[in-house]
């Protein structure tokens, strides 16, 4: 009978430290969202290593998620929607760039705001955009050029 009880005390505890990890997952994984963003859009050259759901910061702050993206026919350049939090007031001037976390690490859209007393209203175009830089591709092009004469 005190074995039962025992195993019964262990399981519920295992239980919780479950439920605590799963909760805190949601929250770190932006999955608590409560729905309060607006959307920003902006064309890139190259969006390597971002997809739909890559976190947008600013300041090394989670602000928001990549909502959209879409290869606009005319242009061949890769269309991307953001949804930002809406209490980040982004000013009109703002830049948007494809970071990279380091040598190993993925990508993420990174916002640098600008000095504009006016603000983007949702669904307006960020123009000021800078794209992925293959790393591979920067040392092709350091090994080719003679960078060691």
């Amino acid at each position: 009978m005190r074995a039962s009880w025992t195993e019964f005390l262990i399981g519920t505890f295992v239980l919780f430290v479950a439920i605590g990890f799963a909760v805190v997952g949601f929250q770190r994984g932006g999955w608590s969202s409560n729905g309060e963003t607006y959307t920003l859009n902006a064309s890139f050259r190259s969006i390597e290593g971002v997809s739909v759901g890559t976190d947008v910061r600013m300041a090394g702050v989670n602000v928001g998620k990549v909502a959209k993206i879409h290869l606009n026919s005319q242009n061949f350049r890769a269309e991307v929607e953001i949804a930002v939090s809406n209490d980040i007031l982004l000013p009109d001037d703002s830049a948007i760039l494809i970071a990279s976390e380091g040598l190993l690490g993925g990508n993420f859209v990174e916002l640098q705001p600008g000095g504009s007393p006016f603000n983007f209203k949702p669904d307006d175009v960020i123009l000021d955009t800078q794209g992925s830089v293959s790393l591979l591709n920067l040392l092709m092009k350091f090994t080719t050029s003679g960078g060691g004469e």
